[in-house]
């Protein structure tokens, strides 16, 4: 089978392999993200594979631009503008992987989207990302990273008030009501779903590491392997959110990932930690002496605090995520850094100089980290690029520290500001910046325009 030049690097025999090495799969979900990080694709049967590593697979154009009730926004650009045309998917190397404890066994690969010419279709999260890692590259810097999966493990049924019920253990069906952060004992009862996971993750190439209990009723966190190759990192986040998903409902429970599922508890953040390398693999941001900060580290500290107002709706692009933001809460909400202190935005964690890094706090893990991981990387290269100071390091209470850098209150105030924002245009990409913000402003018009139970609650019997 000849192939056709493929833009994303994939080759036929990376398939051909996989398809030697997996008799068993019959079905494969193929999956490109949207701006919101929905995995948008379709399943097909195993026969089908080799035709899409051969020569792509054809996608309208308007999946890129729907919003999260999955409909068309018009004001992207991306549907009537343009016909609604096909573009063509192509499948990126190395995320063709089988997923475990599936029945009849499936495999799964990540597509990215291309122009008919082979050029990059710019509205797709993944080139935004890609975008700022050439940048970067072409300044002899190597970003790597990972990112934290916090969630909550819920009943599929609400109760009489419609709040959400943490998940009974799967082990014996015993129910838990308290925070319990840190519980060895509260952990051994999730398991058999855990221990799914992990095999899920295993079969997927995905180094998922350290689970913890976390500050909420049914609330947990699991840690990813840092990786040298951000865009790695980022599919990493993507596929592991998919088998927690999967593998709790195959389980009877519901993997949340909402910002903020319960107003009386801490909500579930999405932490990016990052460096940066230089040709020879050494970490720039280490320090010749432990707590003397080199001037790199400085400087892209001063980046993303300076940058971060105007961000704020690529951490935090749903109605929900801003109910995250609390003082006291875990959930930063103003843009400090500090050294060992998780009451700030942008931390820098304690340990062995060697793997000196920044702590990106500020996303919630209903974010895209294809979003996340390329606005966080312009920031960086911001503050290189004008040296800019970060101010004085916040030590105590990050919550109290007053700031100068005007933040949006809101999440209309963040879509307006975002909306007009100069360097997230940069950050994004013009193609990608004006589907994000258009699909934004049309979800906040359906919000605003939707009477909620809290409107009957507050206003029915008294006004």
């Amino acid at each position: 089978m000849t192939q056709e030049h493929s833009p994303s690097g994939s080759s036929i025999a990376e398939a051909e392999a996989f398809l030697a090495a997996h008799p068993e799969i019959e079905a494969f979900d193929i999956i490109l993200h949207d701006s919101n990080g929905i995995g948008r694709g379709k399943i097909i049967r195993r026969h089908e594979l080799l035709s899409i590593y051969k020569s792509g697979r054809h996608m309208p154009i308007s999946i890129l631009g729907l919003d999260i009730c999955g409909e068309d926004v018009h004001e992207t650009g991306l549907i009537w503008d343009e016909g609604d045309g096909d573009r063509r998917a192509w499948p990126i190397p190395g995320t063709l992987v089988p997923l475990a404890g599936t029945n009849p066994p499936r495999g799964e690969v990540f597509l990215s989207l291309y122009n008919l010419d082979g050029s990059q279709m710019t509205s797709d999260p993944r080139h935004a990302l890609q975008r700022q890692v050439d940048a970067l590259a072409g300044e002899g810097l190597f970003p790597a990273g990972a990112f934290e999966l916090e969630f909550f493990l819920l009943e599929n049924e609400r109760d009489a008030n419609g709040k959400m019920i943490p998940a009974r253990d799967v082990l014996d069906g015993r129910r838990n009501s308290k925070t319990d952060v840190y519980s060895v004992d509260q952990l051994h009862g999730m398991l058999p779903l855990f221990n799914d996971i992990y095999a899920g993750a295993k079969a997927a190439g995905i180094k998922a590491e350290t689970l913890i209990s976390e500050f909420a009723p049914g609330q947990y966190e699991l840690t990813l392997h840092y990786r040298e190759n951000v865009m790695q990192a980022a599919d990493d986040l993507m596929r592991l959110k998919r088998l927690v998903r999967m593998h709790a409902r195959l389980h009877g429970r519901t993997a949340c990932f909402m910002a903020k599922p319960n107003e009386d508890y801490a909500g579930s953040g999405m932490h990016f930690h990052v460096s940066l390398q230089d040709a020879k693999g050494v970490n720039v941001f280490m320090e010749p002496v432990e707590g003397q900060w080199n001037e790199t580290i400085r400087h892209a500290i001063g980046g993303l605090r300076q940058t971060m107002g105007e961000s704020m709706l690529v951490f935090a692009p749903h109605a929900n995520s801003w109910r995250r933001f609390a003082s006291q809460s875990y959930a930063p909400v103003s843009p400090t850094w500090g050294v060992n202190n998780r009451s700030v935005a942008l931390r820098i964690p304690a340990g062995d100089i060697r793997a000196r890094r920044i702590e990106h706090r500020p996303a919630g893990v209903d974010a895209n980290p294809y979003l996340v991981a390329a606005t966080v990387l312009a920031g960086i290269r911001h503050g290189l690029k004008h040296r800019i100071d970060p101010g004085p390091e916040v030590t105590g209470n990050g919550y109290d520290a007053e700031t100068d850098i005007v933040m949006p209150d809101d999440w209309r105030s963040a879509i307006k500001a975002a909306t007009g924002s100069a360097f997230l245009k940069d950050a994004l990409g013009e193609e990608m910046h004006r589907t994000f913000t258009a699909v934004k402003a049309a979800e906040y018009a359906r919000v605003m325009r939707t009477v909620s139970e809290v409107d009957f609650d507050l206003y029915l019997h008294t006004v």
